[in-house]
């Protein structure tokens, strides 16, 4: 019986999520990459139901840290067992850890694991070759181990994301939508040999289906410094203010009002949940985002208030002749295949005001001044990786979830309040100043 047949849930701030038929229980499930932000946030959605998910494999080369740990409750991290595996290592050494592990059969897999090449940006094109080796071998390895120890799941998922549709090179048809060919014919991806390994497997494996997962500028809470777009504006923000100064925008008129769709992590993680549970959705790709488009202008007047900004915002810059372009491709060179070229335009950027020493000295002053609250150190850890995310936002991701309606998904946040969610939780975790305000402003 599909979960269409259930009353609506809400958890917190996630609405309209889907309930399933209590007969489902006492599954167990591997999760590769739970200590990153989608991994660890898939798993707070499964062990939301304790009766649903007895035992949950969380695999990772390094068990999650104490400050996430703390976000879960006693009994969750009861049904969590840590399985180490370095994912860059042959396949034997895998098999050899799950076989350690105790794992001898799953129900479902969840697989997230990511490793970003030394270099530029993961969103810079001219990565695509670094990825590709970096990362489809760690899928390999793995579907590799499961075959070795006669591992055979009902479903695994694989999360991708929005550079399925060449986002990332330049100018694409939009909105983007599942059924959208590959536009190989532009750029390398390693999300496409990652899918057609899981094919493969599934195809050798026939009681194995799959699900493939795509969300777009991930907003979810870790306590390190990676891939986390919606990182760098906090401590931008609290900088900005123990400095009695204005937080800028670097983009133009048309990126200010904008509406965005972002893709919470708990969100997305209800919606893989709700995929691999649903026969219906055997062998279906999804993209995920949270059915709730907001601008820069309204998000941050809403982190200038977050984090007490009291001199305001400088920008949009009106002057056109202030900006500096990136450009990205168009015409026969595009995954859309014609059209003029696809510009970012900025006036300043997160990224050069990252690397000013002065920004750097004041946030030692708000640790230390924290009194041991805040235990990172973004600067000194991530730098200007971290800081380009920011950057990298001032895009135009449209994905259409026209398919996930279709299909029975009506999961639905407030990106507005879930970024603040993620501020609190990161603030938790000592990774970020908390907010100075105890709730965001709904989007109503």
């Amino acid at each position: 019986m599909g979960s269409e047949q259930y009353p609506l849930r809400q958890s917190g701030i996630y609405r309209n999520l889907p309930n399933f038929d209590p007969a489902i229980k006492d599954l167990t499930a591997i999760i590769v990459g739970a200590t990153g932000i989608s991994g660890f946030n898939t798993l707070r959605c499964l062990l939301e139901a304790p009766d649903r998910w007895r035992t949950i494999y969380a695999v990772s080369r390094s068990p999650p840290a104490k400050e996430m740990w703390s976000l879960l409750t006693m009994e969750q991290q009861a049904r969590v067992k840590h399985v180490p595996i370095d994912l860059a290592k042959p396949a034997d050494e895998t098999s050899t850890s799950l076989e350690k592990a105790g794992v001898h059969s799953v129900d479902y897999v969840f697989f997230y694991g990511y490793l970003n090449p030394k270099g530029k940006s993961a969103m810079d094109p001219s990565m695509a070759d670094a990825l590709i080796e970096t990362n489809v071998p760690l899928f390999e390895n793995f579907l590799q181990a499961l075959d070795k120890n006669n591992i055979v799941p009902k479903r695994i998922l694989l999360q991708t994301g929005g550079k399925h549709y060449g986002v990332h090179a330049g100018r694409a048809r939009t909105p983007f939508i599942e059924s959208d060919p590959r536009p190989t014919h532009v750029v390398k991806n390693f999300y496409y040999p990652q899918e057609d390994a899981l094919f493969r497997f599934c195809e050798q494996h026939p009681t194995t289906n799959w699900n493939v997962i795509r969300p777009f500028g991930i907003i979810g809470a870790t306590s390190n410094f990676g891939l986390n777009f919606f990182l760098p504006f906090p401590i931008f923000a609290a900088v900005q203010a123990s400095k009695n100064e204005p937080i800028f925008f670097g983009g133009d008129i048309e990126e200010w009002q904008h509406e965005y769709c972002h893709s919470s992590a708990r969100l997305t993680g209800y919606l893989s949940e709700w995929a691999v549970l649903e026969d219906k959705c055997a062998n279906q790709a999804f993209n995920s985002q949270d059915g709730s488009a907001i601008s820069w202008d309204r998000f941050w007047h809403e982190l200038a208030r977050w984090y007490g900004v009291q001199k305001g915002i400088e920008g949009p810059e009106l002057d056109e002749s202030k900006f500096k372009s990136i450009e990205l491709a168009g015409g026969a060179d595009s995954p859309l295949g014609y059209g003029p070229p696809l510009y970012i335009k900025l006036s300043r950027t997160i990224k050069e005001w990252s690397v000013d020493p002065k920004n750097h000295a004041q946030w030692e002053k708000i640790m230390l001044a924290s009194k041991g609250k805040i235990t990172a150190n973004p600067f000194d850890q991530a730098g200007g990786d971290l800081f380009e995310q920011g950057d990298f936002l001032m895009a135009h991701p449209q994905p259409s979830i026209a398919k996930t309606r279709r299909y029975g998904f009506t999961g639905f946040v407030d990106t507005m309040e879930s970024i603040f969610e993620m501020y609190q939780d990161m603030a938790q975790m000592g990774v970020i100043p908390a907010p100075l305000v105890d709730a965001a402003k709904p989007m109503v």
